[in-house]
């Protein structure tokens, strides 16, 4: 059995339920959209700028990287 929030999210377990009321949220550094990004023990959470009473979304380190390199090579580009 997996002992870490990490490990078990390796193994493929829940999100880990994380205390993001002390998060320290960052914005784009160009201030321009609605997205904001905290790292809190280990993982990536973002959420909308605008709702931040919504649930964040959780990433791992491995999943933010794929999300940052496809969107840089323009995978979620809809125009």
């Amino acid at each position: 059995m997996a002992d870490s929030i990490t490990e078990q999210r390796l193994a493929g377990g829940p999100r880990p339920d994380l205390d993001l009321a002390q998060a320290e949220w960052q914005s784009s550094t160009q201030g321009v959209g609605d997205v904001q990004i905290a790292f809190v023990e280990g993982y990536i959470a973002m959420r909308n700028r605008r709702s931040p009473e919504i649930p964040a979304l959780i990433f791992t380190p491995a999943e933010w990287r794929a999300f940052v390199v496809d969107a840089r090579e323009g995978a979620f580009d809809l125009t």
